[in-house]
Protein backbone atom coordinates (compact mmCIF):
# COMPACT_ATOMS: atom_id res chain seq x y z
CA UNK A 1 0.00 0.00 0.00
CA UNK A 2 1.05 3.37 -0.74
CA UNK A 3 2.11 5.45 2.01
CA UNK A 4 0.37 9.07 1.46
CA UNK A 5 2.47 11.94 2.92
CA UNK A 6 0.70 13.47 6.34
CA UNK A 7 -2.91 15.28 5.87
CA UNK A 8 -3.15 14.43 2.35
CA UNK A 9 -7.04 14.55 2.75
CA UNK A 10 -6.74 18.47 2.51
CA UNK A 11 -5.09 18.60 -0.46
CA UNK A 12 -4.91 15.60 -2.80
CA UNK A 13 -8.41 15.89 -4.18
CA UNK A 14 -7.89 19.69 -4.99
CA UNK A 15 -4.17 18.40 -6.60
CA UNK A 16 -6.42 15.40 -8.45
CA UNK A 17 -9.05 18.11 -9.81
CA UNK A 18 -6.30 20.67 -11.07
CA UNK A 19 -4.30 17.92 -12.78
CA UNK A 20 -7.11 17.09 -14.25
CA UNK A 21 -9.05 19.91 -15.33
CA UNK A 22 -5.54 20.72 -16.98
CA UNK A 23 -5.83 18.21 -19.40
CA UNK A 24 -9.09 18.34 -20.19
CA UNK A 25 -9.34 22.22 -21.04
CA UNK A 26 -5.31 23.11 -21.73
CA UNK A 27 -4.89 26.32 -20.94
CA UNK A 28 -3.65 28.65 -23.60
CA UNK A 29 0.48 28.69 -24.27
CA UNK A 30 2.45 30.14 -22.45
CA UNK A 31 4.29 33.10 -23.59
CA UNK A 32 6.22 34.31 -19.86
CA UNK A 33 6.81 32.23 -16.74
CA UNK A 34 7.18 34.81 -14.01
CA UNK A 35 9.61 33.73 -11.39
CA UNK A 36 9.48 34.80 -7.80
CA UNK A 37 10.75 34.04 -4.42
CA UNK A 38 9.42 34.42 -1.10
CA UNK A 39 11.66 34.35 2.06
CA UNK A 40 9.57 33.79 5.10
CA UNK A 41 13.15 35.34 6.60
CA UNK A 42 13.27 35.36 10.56
CA UNK A 43 17.14 36.36 11.23
CA UNK A 44 16.62 35.37 14.82
CA UNK A 45 14.91 31.98 14.13
CA UNK A 46 16.21 29.49 16.85
CA UNK A 47 16.75 32.29 19.29
CA UNK A 48 20.56 33.45 18.45
CA UNK A 49 21.96 36.46 20.16
CA UNK A 50 21.90 39.77 18.00
CA UNK A 51 25.12 39.27 16.85
CA UNK A 52 24.16 36.31 14.67
CA UNK A 53 21.23 37.62 13.65
CA UNK A 54 23.22 41.51 12.16
CA UNK A 55 25.74 38.22 10.86
CA UNK A 56 22.41 36.57 8.97
CA UNK A 57 21.44 39.65 7.52
CA UNK A 58 24.72 41.19 6.41
CA UNK A 59 25.44 37.58 4.35
CA UNK A 60 22.24 38.30 2.28
CA UNK A 61 23.23 41.47 1.91
CA UNK A 62 26.82 41.05 0.77
CA UNK A 63 25.83 37.86 -1.29
CA UNK A 64 22.30 38.01 -2.83
CA UNK A 65 23.23 40.90 -5.39
CA UNK A 66 25.95 39.00 -6.74
CA UNK A 67 23.74 36.05 -7.27
CA UNK A 68 20.88 38.48 -9.02
CA UNK A 69 23.44 40.25 -11.08
CA UNK A 70 24.04 37.05 -12.99
CA UNK A 71 20.93 35.76 -13.49
CA UNK A 72 18.84 38.28 -15.86
CA UNK A 73 15.65 37.82 -17.59
CA UNK A 74 14.15 38.40 -21.36
CA UNK A 75 13.96 42.28 -19.97
CA UNK A 76 17.43 42.74 -18.59
CA UNK A 77 16.35 42.47 -15.34
CA UNK A 78 18.33 40.78 -12.39
CA UNK A 79 17.12 38.05 -9.96
CA UNK A 80 14.40 39.37 -7.40
CA UNK A 81 14.33 38.63 -4.07
CA UNK A 82 11.73 39.29 -1.63
CA UNK A 83 12.29 39.48 2.20
CA UNK A 84 9.38 38.56 4.30
CA UNK A 85 10.26 40.68 7.81
CA UNK A 86 8.45 39.35 10.87
CA UNK A 87 7.03 42.23 12.50
CA UNK A 88 8.17 39.92 16.04
CA UNK A 89 11.54 40.85 15.34
CA UNK A 90 12.12 44.27 13.96
CA UNK A 91 14.82 45.98 14.43
CA UNK A 92 15.97 49.04 12.21
CA UNK A 93 19.29 48.03 11.81
CA UNK A 94 18.58 44.25 10.13
CA UNK A 95 15.98 46.31 7.82
CA UNK A 96 18.24 48.78 6.56
CA UNK A 97 20.14 46.10 4.55
CA UNK A 98 17.50 44.50 3.21
CA UNK A 99 16.19 48.20 2.12
CA UNK A 100 19.51 49.03 0.76
CA UNK A 101 19.13 45.74 -1.65
CA UNK A 102 15.54 47.15 -2.25
CA UNK A 103 16.89 50.48 -3.72
CA UNK A 104 19.28 48.98 -5.64
CA UNK A 105 16.69 46.75 -7.27
CA UNK A 106 17.50 43.14 -6.77
CA UNK A 107 15.49 42.80 -3.71
CA UNK A 108 12.17 44.13 -2.04
CA UNK A 109 10.31 43.84 2.09
CA UNK A 110 6.90 42.42 2.66
CA UNK A 111 5.02 41.44 5.80
CA UNK A 112 5.04 38.77 7.64
CA UNK A 113 4.05 37.93 11.21
CA UNK A 114 3.94 35.49 14.25
CA UNK A 115 0.55 35.95 16.70
CA UNK A 116 -1.18 33.77 19.14
CA UNK A 117 -3.80 34.36 20.22
CA UNK A 118 -4.14 38.27 19.97
CA UNK A 119 -7.33 39.71 19.94
CA UNK A 120 -8.66 42.16 17.18
CA UNK A 121 -6.85 45.64 18.11
CA UNK A 122 -3.64 44.19 19.45
CA UNK A 123 -3.49 42.29 16.09
CA UNK A 124 -4.17 45.41 14.19
CA UNK A 125 -2.20 48.08 16.34
CA UNK A 126 1.04 45.43 15.82
CA UNK A 127 0.93 45.71 11.93
CA UNK A 128 -0.20 49.00 11.63
CA UNK A 129 2.85 49.87 14.05
CA UNK A 130 4.98 47.88 11.83
CA UNK A 131 3.47 48.48 8.18
CA UNK A 132 4.38 52.87 9.48
CA UNK A 133 7.97 51.68 10.24
CA UNK A 134 8.68 49.61 6.85
CA UNK A 135 7.12 52.71 5.10
CA UNK A 136 8.07 56.45 6.73
CA UNK A 137 11.50 55.05 8.52
CA UNK A 138 12.79 52.91 5.84
CA UNK A 139 11.25 54.30 2.52
CA UNK A 140 9.71 50.73 1.90
CA UNK A 141 6.11 49.19 0.77
CA UNK A 142 4.32 51.20 -1.78
CA UNK A 143 1.01 53.77 -1.33
CA UNK A 144 -2.19 52.58 -3.33
CA UNK A 145 -5.30 54.15 -2.79
CA UNK A 146 -3.60 57.11 -0.34
CA UNK A 147 -2.15 53.96 2.45
CA UNK A 148 0.90 52.14 2.52
CA UNK A 149 0.43 48.73 0.80
CA UNK A 150 1.82 45.16 1.40
CA UNK A 151 1.84 41.24 0.14
CA UNK A 152 1.40 38.92 3.31
CA UNK A 153 2.89 35.92 4.78
CA UNK A 154 1.12 34.63 8.13
CA UNK A 155 3.81 32.48 10.21
CA UNK A 156 2.95 29.13 11.09
CA UNK A 157 0.84 28.77 8.29
CA UNK A 158 -1.99 29.96 10.01
CA UNK A 159 -3.85 32.64 8.07
CA UNK A 160 -7.48 33.36 9.25
CA UNK A 161 -7.19 30.63 11.84
CA UNK A 162 -6.60 28.07 10.04
CA UNK A 163 -5.10 25.51 12.41
CA UNK A 164 -7.67 23.07 13.84
CA UNK A 165 -6.60 23.66 17.26
CA UNK A 166 -6.83 27.82 16.79
CA UNK A 167 -3.17 27.96 18.10
CA UNK A 168 -1.23 30.90 16.37
CA UNK A 169 -3.71 32.58 15.36
CA UNK A 170 -6.96 33.11 16.97
CA UNK A 171 -8.61 35.47 14.53
CA UNK A 172 -11.75 34.36 11.83
CA UNK A 173 -11.94 38.09 10.48
CA UNK A 174 -8.32 37.91 9.45
CA UNK A 175 -8.76 38.01 6.10
CA UNK A 176 -10.73 41.37 6.59
CA UNK A 177 -8.53 42.71 9.09
CA UNK A 178 -5.43 42.49 6.45
CA UNK A 179 -7.68 44.07 3.54
CA UNK A 180 -8.94 47.34 5.76
CA UNK A 181 -4.88 47.44 6.69
CA UNK A 182 -3.92 47.47 2.98
CA UNK A 183 -3.21 43.97 2.24
CA UNK A 184 -2.81 43.90 -1.91
CA UNK A 185 -1.92 39.57 -1.72
CA UNK A 186 -1.11 36.70 0.48
CA UNK A 187 1.51 34.62 -0.55
CA UNK A 188 1.62 31.83 2.33
CA UNK A 189 0.32 28.98 0.84
CA UNK A 190 1.17 25.84 0.11
CA UNK A 191 1.53 25.05 3.60
CA UNK A 192 1.49 21.19 3.27
CA UNK A 193 1.83 18.81 5.20
CA UNK A 194 0.69 21.22 7.98
CA UNK A 195 -3.32 21.04 8.47
CA UNK A 196 -3.40 25.03 7.58
CA UNK A 197 -3.04 23.86 3.86
CA UNK A 198 -6.36 24.77 1.45
CA UNK A 199 -8.13 22.35 -0.54
CA UNK A 200 -7.37 24.67 -3.35
CA UNK A 201 -4.13 24.18 -4.97
CA UNK A 202 -1.82 25.02 -7.74
CA UNK A 203 -4.45 28.42 -7.89
CA UNK A 204 -4.57 31.85 -7.73
CA UNK A 205 -7.23 32.87 -7.01
CA UNK A 206 -10.00 35.69 -4.95
CA UNK A 207 -10.91 34.29 -1.17
CA UNK A 208 -13.72 36.18 0.32
CA UNK A 209 -13.75 36.51 3.98
CA UNK A 210 -16.17 34.73 6.28
CA UNK A 211 -15.83 36.82 9.56
CA UNK A 212 -17.23 34.45 11.52
CA UNK A 213 -16.00 30.98 10.19
CA UNK A 214 -12.35 30.28 9.98
CA UNK A 215 -9.71 29.41 6.86
CA UNK A 216 -12.36 31.31 4.49
CA UNK A 217 -9.05 30.78 2.35
CA UNK A 218 -9.60 27.57 1.33
CA UNK A 219 -11.63 27.99 -1.79
CA UNK A 220 -12.26 31.25 -4.04
CA UNK A 221 -12.71 32.12 -7.34
CA UNK A 222 -9.76 31.76 -9.80
CA UNK A 223 -8.36 34.63 -11.49
CA UNK A 224 -9.36 34.94 -15.27
CA UNK A 225 -8.73 37.40 -18.37
CA UNK A 226 -11.47 39.19 -17.93
CA UNK A 227 -13.08 38.46 -14.70
CA UNK A 228 -14.54 40.53 -12.08
CA UNK A 229 -13.10 40.05 -8.45
CA UNK A 230 -15.79 39.78 -6.10
CA UNK A 231 -16.07 42.58 -3.22
CA UNK A 232 -13.93 42.95 -0.92
CA UNK A 233 -11.63 39.81 -1.83
CA UNK A 234 -8.21 39.30 -1.35
CA UNK A 235 -5.71 37.85 -3.52
CA UNK A 236 -4.16 34.76 -2.99
CA UNK A 237 -0.72 33.72 -4.86
CA UNK A 238 -0.02 30.02 -3.98
CA UNK A 239 3.10 28.51 -5.49
CA UNK A 240 3.34 25.05 -7.01
CA UNK A 241 2.27 21.70 -4.65
CA UNK A 242 3.20 18.47 -5.89
CA UNK A 243 3.80 14.35 -5.46
CA UNK A 244 7.30 13.56 -6.17
CA UNK A 245 8.00 9.82 -5.98
CA UNK A 246 11.75 9.38 -5.16
CA UNK A 247 13.80 6.27 -6.12
CA UNK A 248 14.72 5.12 -2.85
CA UNK A 249 11.42 5.74 -1.24
CA UNK A 250 9.14 3.76 -3.10
CA UNK A 251 6.02 3.04 -2.28
CA UNK A 252 6.06 6.81 0.09
CA UNK A 253 5.92 9.95 -2.06
CA UNK A 254 7.05 12.90 -1.38
CA UNK A 255 5.61 15.98 -1.28
CA UNK A 256 6.97 18.73 -3.41
CA UNK A 257 6.04 22.40 -2.28
CA UNK A 258 8.45 24.40 -3.56
CA UNK A 259 10.69 24.99 -0.73
CA UNK A 260 14.06 26.11 -1.15
CA UNK A 261 15.70 24.27 1.54
CA UNK A 262 19.49 23.21 2.55
CA UNK A 263 18.18 19.65 2.81
CA UNK A 264 16.39 19.32 -0.55
CA UNK A 265 18.64 20.49 -3.34
CA UNK A 266 17.30 22.02 -6.77
CA UNK A 267 17.41 19.47 -9.54
CA UNK A 268 16.16 19.69 -12.86
CA UNK A 269 13.22 17.48 -11.75
CA UNK A 270 12.32 19.76 -9.31
CA UNK A 271 12.28 22.60 -11.66
CA UNK A 272 10.13 20.33 -14.18
CA UNK A 273 7.48 20.31 -11.64
CA UNK A 274 7.44 23.36 -10.40
CA UNK A 275 6.44 24.54 -13.98
CA UNK A 276 4.12 21.84 -14.61
CA UNK A 277 2.23 23.02 -11.59
CA UNK A 278 2.51 26.69 -11.16
CA UNK A 279 -0.71 28.34 -11.42
CA UNK A 280 -1.69 30.30 -14.96
CA UNK A 281 -3.69 33.17 -15.94
CA UNK A 282 -4.12 33.84 -19.06
CA UNK A 283 -0.75 33.15 -21.16
CA UNK A 284 1.23 33.85 -17.58
CA UNK A 285 2.51 31.38 -15.27
CA UNK A 286 3.24 32.63 -12.67
CA UNK A 287 6.04 30.49 -10.42
CA UNK A 288 6.19 31.39 -6.68
CA UNK A 289 8.70 29.72 -4.46
CA UNK A 290 9.54 30.17 -0.82
CA UNK A 291 12.37 29.79 1.86
CA UNK A 292 13.30 30.40 5.26
CA UNK A 293 16.70 31.55 4.49
CA UNK A 294 18.09 33.26 7.18
CA UNK A 295 19.38 30.40 9.08
CA UNK A 296 22.34 28.85 8.27
CA UNK A 297 21.20 25.69 7.35
CA UNK A 298 19.39 27.01 4.46
CA UNK A 299 21.76 30.34 3.98
CA UNK A 300 24.71 28.39 2.97
CA UNK A 301 23.90 26.20 0.70
CA UNK A 302 20.86 28.37 -0.81
CA UNK A 303 23.84 31.06 -1.56
CA UNK A 304 26.76 29.17 -2.31
CA UNK A 305 24.83 26.55 -4.60
CA UNK A 306 20.94 26.48 -5.08
CA UNK A 307 20.06 29.67 -6.02
CA UNK A 308 22.54 30.07 -9.41
CA UNK A 309 20.97 26.34 -9.58
CA UNK A 310 17.20 27.49 -9.62
CA UNK A 311 18.09 30.39 -12.10
CA UNK A 312 20.22 28.41 -14.37
CA UNK A 313 17.85 25.38 -14.48
CA UNK A 314 15.03 27.36 -14.57
CA UNK A 315 16.09 29.15 -17.42
CA UNK A 316 16.95 26.19 -19.97
CA UNK A 317 13.75 24.70 -18.90
CA UNK A 318 11.56 27.61 -20.01
CA UNK A 319 13.99 28.26 -22.98
CA UNK A 320 12.80 24.37 -24.08
CA UNK A 321 9.31 25.04 -23.76
CA UNK A 322 9.56 28.41 -25.77
CA UNK A 323 8.48 30.56 -22.23
CA UNK A 324 10.48 34.12 -21.33
CA UNK A 325 11.80 34.43 -18.06
CA UNK A 326 10.50 37.36 -15.30
CA UNK A 327 12.16 37.89 -12.71
CA UNK A 328 9.67 39.79 -10.03
CA UNK A 329 9.26 40.54 -6.27
CA UNK A 330 6.07 40.13 -4.89
CA UNK A 331 4.77 42.88 -5.75
CA UNK A 332 5.40 42.92 -9.05
CA UNK A 333 3.72 39.14 -9.33
CA UNK A 334 0.72 40.72 -8.06
CA UNK A 335 0.10 43.80 -10.37
CA UNK A 336 0.86 41.47 -13.45
CA UNK A 337 -1.70 39.32 -12.28
CA UNK A 338 -3.92 41.59 -11.94
CA UNK A 339 -3.15 43.27 -15.16
CA UNK A 340 -3.43 40.37 -16.97
CA UNK A 341 -6.86 39.56 -15.09
CA UNK A 342 -7.78 43.73 -16.52
CA UNK A 343 -6.93 42.35 -20.13
CA UNK A 344 -3.88 44.64 -19.86
CA UNK A 345 0.16 43.83 -20.95
CA UNK A 346 1.64 42.66 -17.40
CA UNK A 347 5.44 43.89 -18.60
CA UNK A 348 4.26 47.25 -18.05
CA UNK A 349 3.49 47.50 -14.78
CA UNK A 350 7.31 46.37 -13.74
CA UNK A 351 8.70 49.03 -11.67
Amino acid sequence: MIALPKHAQLWLPGLIRSRVARRLRPPEPVSHLWVMIGDHYEPYWNQPGHATAEARVQRWAEQWPRIAERHRDHLGRPAQYTFFYPQEEYRPELIEPLARMTRDGVADVEVHIHHDGDGEAAFVAKMTEFIRALHHDHGLLRDEDGRPSFGFIHGNWALDNARPDGRWCGLDNELTLLRQLGCYADFTLPAAPDPCQTSRVNSIYWAVDDPAAPKSHDNGIPVTPGGTPPAEALLMVQGPLAVRWPRDRWPRPALEVGELAGHDPVTAGRVAAWLDHAPQVGSHRFLKLHAHGAPEKNAEPLLGRDLDALFSLTRAAAAVRGWQIVHATAWESARAVRAVAAGQAPIDHLR
